[in-house]
């Protein structure tokens, strides 16, 4: 729907979410030279791939692979969260979150559970 009324040669640019982007239109877009080009720090499908090591394994995903191989598009992973603040943070939440292990906290009892406490019981 969108497509048709977008200037052509629009560079298009999402480092929010993901799933802001419908990747088919987006492909077509590029394909039909409507989209000049994208930057991309996030994809719709990224959880299963942005955060692991694929250097060996195929990806199965033809969208994410259509956007790798394209020369119009320059994709990232996820690295919005990276600024020296959230570094800390993340550094000293590791930190805490081994302090709290060697102390024999687990599962619930442990200050940065994601299992509600409802659900052990």
């Amino acid at each position: 729907d969108v497509l048709p009324k977008l200037k052509r040669g629009v560079i298009i640019v999402n480092t929010a979410r993901g799933g802001l982007i419908d990747t088919k239109a987006l492909l077509s877009g590029l394909q039909s030279g409507i989209i000049a080009g994208c930057g991309l720090d996030v994809y719709e499908n990224e959880q299963q791939y942005f955060f692991q090591d694929w250097s060996a394994k195929n990806i199965e995903d033809s969208d994410l692979t259509s956007l790798l191989g394209n020369n119009k598009v320059v994709l990232t992973a996820h690295q919005a969260f990276f600024t020296k603040e959230a570094v800390d943070k993340i550094v000293g939440t590791t930190i805490d979150n081994l302090r709290a292990w060697k102390e024999g906290k687990r599962g619930v009892d442990h200050p940065n559970t994601c299992i509600q406490a409802s659900a052990t019981r």
